[in-house]
């Protein structure tokens, strides 16, 4: 059995979110203007329920994640890859949290298992992989057919309770035994609180005011 160290990113790697390089990267370039047009109105009777309290903000946050594949639709993974690039080398490099990182090369430098457990597009998580030094990566998959995206993601978003049970089936299907007691994990939202609990060392790090209250009544000590 192996020590993993399982790191969520928007928020706790970086100090903005994915799918803002994602959309930028589209901005940047001129293209999916139609797609950019359609994703915000779509989105906003979530957002309106959301502030009301109608809805959560998993209900508000998964169909948003699930449908950045929109944005891909029509290209091949080819295609699709210099999108992936520009965020982590356009975008992501000036948002990375410094401190967070050198937490995650301290945990790699000790030969833990590092996976990045994220609602991002999973080959833009790979590409994030490469970028800091992760092992794996667990994330929302994009739907492939005859080499190219379909527009659909593949259910279920990985968000909220669905990290924690996507990254112990990833870890179970390519046969990775991980020693979870022995594990940390690191997130910085309330909803990250499944894939905090089924490790022995959970740190809230950069904590909302929702987790920050959990940590304390735990007494899980958080950083920074």
């Amino acid at each position: 059995m192996v020590k993993a160290a399982f790191f969520d990113v928007d928020g706790t790697l970086t100090d903005t979110r994915v799918w803002e390089g994602l959309m930028g990267y589209f901005k940047a370039h001129g293209q999916r203007r139609w797609t950019q047009r359609v994703f915000w109105p779509y989105h906003m009777p979530y957002y309106l329920l959301r502030k009301a309290g109608v809805i959560s903000e998993g209900a508000f946050r998964k169909p948003w994640a699930a449908h950045l594949a929109w944005y891909v639709r029509g290209f091949s993974l080819e295609q699709a890859q210099p999108a992936w690039e520009w965020v982590v080398t356009e975008y992501l490099s000036q948002h990375w949290r410094t401190d967070t990182l050198h937490i995650l090369d301290s945990h790699r430098q000790a030969g833990d298992l590092v996976v990045l457990v994220s609602g991002g597009p999973v080959p833009l998580l790979e590409r994030i992989a490469d970028e800091i030094g992760a092992d794996h990566v667990v994330g929302t998959r994009f739907e492939v057919r005859a080499g190219r995206y379909t527009g659909r993601s593949l259910e279920p978003v990985c968000l909220d309770e669905n990290k924690a049970s996507l990254a112990k089936n990833y870890l179970q299907e390519n046969g990775i035994e991980v020693d979870y007691r022995a594990s940390s994990a690191y997130a910085d939202s309330i909803s990250d609180i499944p894939m905090l609990e089924m490790v022995g060392s959970p740190v809230p790090t950069y904590p909302d005011e929702a987790l920050q209250k959990i940590a304390s009544e735990r007494g899980w000590v958080a950083f920074p």
